[in-house]
């Protein structure tokens, strides 16, 4: 069985001495640099599986890292920081982050996101596949979705919107991600047209909308869709 690759992109040795044992007890294979040059030189040379990076390195910003890396690879990332602000979040986020979480962060947890990320990664649908999480089957070549086998009817903008979560699985979307998806890349559209389209969706896919656990909320940031059986970190 092959390991999965891990890069850690910190510049402070201590982060990264922290995390390894756990990494590799769990067996993971884990390598390390400090700036997000050795970074970039790495992911050209070396196929990771998940890069763990953090925002305040020597040379370069992490969001900045993160944006050159999503030119040619579509490897998770993970950003792990101390910077703690919604804007840092949802920037990180627009710029092709996959998950966003503040230091300092347990070893459980960062388990428990590691295993979302190359879970889906692995189950990431191509657009004329069958899609099946949890209770939702969704069928994007025919556009017909069911819930816990019943068939639902989906508004076109729905069925983008799900296409967005489906084509990132496990990944938050910001704001401006769903409205490029739904609206356009162009399109200028008020967080409250966000809210009531993810607001009718969960009516209709979730067992029960007042406590949703495949559209899940990541509060000030955006939503991310959640395998109900795997992903015990979902924010309701």
């Amino acid at each position: 069985m092959n390991l999965a690759r891990l890069l850690v992109v910190d510049d402070e040795p201590q982060i990264v001495r922290a995390l390894r044992p756990g990494l590799v007890a769990a067996g993971y294979d884990v390598e390390s640099v400090g700036s997000a040059s050795e970074a970039l030189k790495a992911v050209a040379q070396q196929a990771f599986d998940v890069l763990i990076v953090d925002l305040g390195l020597p040379d370069m910003d992490g969001k900045e890292l993160i944006a050159r890396v999503r030119e040619w690879a579509d490897t998770p990332v993970i950003v792990l920081s101390a910077r703690d602000s919604e804007d840092e979040k949802i920037a990180a986020l627009d710029m092709g982050a996959n998950d966003f979480v503040n230091k300092p962060i347990g070893i459980g947890e960062l388990m428990a996101r590691l295993r979302v990320v190359t879970r889906t990664r692995a189950s990431a649908p191509s657009p004329s596949d069958i899609v099946r999480i949890g209770h939702l089957e969704i069928d994007f070549t025919t556009r017909r979705m069911t819930v816990s086998g019943k068939a639902v009817r989906a508004s076109p903008r729905e069925m983008k919107l799900l296409r967005a979560f489906t084509q990132r699985p496990g990944a938050v979307l910001t704001h401006k991600q769903i409205v490029a998806a739904v609206w356009g890349p162009e399109s200028v559209v008020e967080t409250q047209f966000v809210r009531v389209l993810i607001g009718n969706l969960r009516q209709k896919v979730e067992k029960d909308p007042t406590h949703p656990t495949l559209i899940v909320t990541e509060p000030g940031v955006g939503y991310r869709l959640a395998d109900p059986l795997g992903d015990p970190n979902a924010t309701k």
